[in-house]
C-alpha cells in the first residue's frame, strides 16, 4: 500500500493510501503529488473538531479570497493500477468513486467536492473527528465524500493544525504551508 508523507510548516504526517480499494481517487492524488502540484499550497479551511481542507492551487497565495474554488488543470490524465486511463474533465475533475464503504473517521483523507456529481479534483480534507454524515453511503445528508486514505503517523501534527487561529472564513491567520507531499 503506498504512503504519502505531508511535510508542512507545522510538522509532518504520513498516510496510507487505499489504492487497492479507491484506485481512481488515490491514483489522482498520487499523480498530482508526484507532479509537485501540492507543494507550496496552504490549508485554506481549518475547522476544529471537524476537518482540515487543502489542495486548492489558488491557496498558493495565502491572501487569495478565492482559495477553495480551484482545482487541477483540465485534460490531464493518469493511469490506475488496473491500467484504466482517467482524463480529468475541462474543470480538472475526476469521476466520483462511490465503491468502498470507508467511513470519514478521524485521520481519514477524503475527497472534497462541490456537492455536484463528478466535482472532485485536487482538494481533499483530513477528518479530525468521525464525520459519518459525510460518507457517500450515509443518506442522512446529501454530502458524499469518498475516503481514500488514513493518517498512520503524525496525527498530533494534524490536531496541532486543527487548533491554529483562524479568521471568520476558517482560513488560518498564519498560513500553514504544505512544503511537499512525497509518495513512497
Amino acid at each position: 500500500m503506498p504512503t504519502a508523507t505531508f511535510n508542512t510548516s507545522e510538522g509532518s504526517f504520513t498516510a496510507e493510501l487505499y489504492l487497492d480499494q479507491m484506485p481512481i481517487t488515490a491514483s489522482n492524488f498520487i499523480d498530482l503529488a508526484n507532479s509537485g502540484f501540492y507543494n507550496g499550497l496552504t490549508f485554506h479551511r481549518v475547522i476544529p473538531n471537524f476537518m482540515l481542507q487543502f489542495g486548492c492551487p489558488k491557496s498558493k497565495n495565502p491572501a487569495a479570497r478565492d482559495a477553495g474554488t480551484g482545482g487541477p488543470p483540465g485534460g490531464g490524465s493518469y493511469t490506475t493500477p488496473g491500467g484504466e486511463t482517467i482524463t480529468r474533465d475541462r474543470g480538472g475533475n475526476i469521476p466520483d468513486e462511490f465503491t468502498a464503504k470507508l467511513s470519514n473517521e478521524p485521520g481519514t483523507l477524503s475527497m472534497a467536492n462541490t456537492g455536484q456529481p463528478n466535482s472532485g479534483g485536487s482538494q481533499f480534507f483530513v477528518n479530525t473527528v468521525h464525520n459519518n454524515f459525510l460518507d457517500w453511503y450515509d443518506k442522512s445528508t446529501p454530502s458524499q465524500h469518498p475516503v481514500f486514505g488514513k493518517v498512520t503517523s503524525g496525527m498530533d501534527v494534524v490536531l496541532k493544525i486543527s487548533g491554529v487561529s483562524t479568521d471568520g472564513n476558517d482560513k488560518p491567520r498564519t498560513p500553514v504551508v504544505m512544503n511537499s507531499v512525497t509518495i513512497a
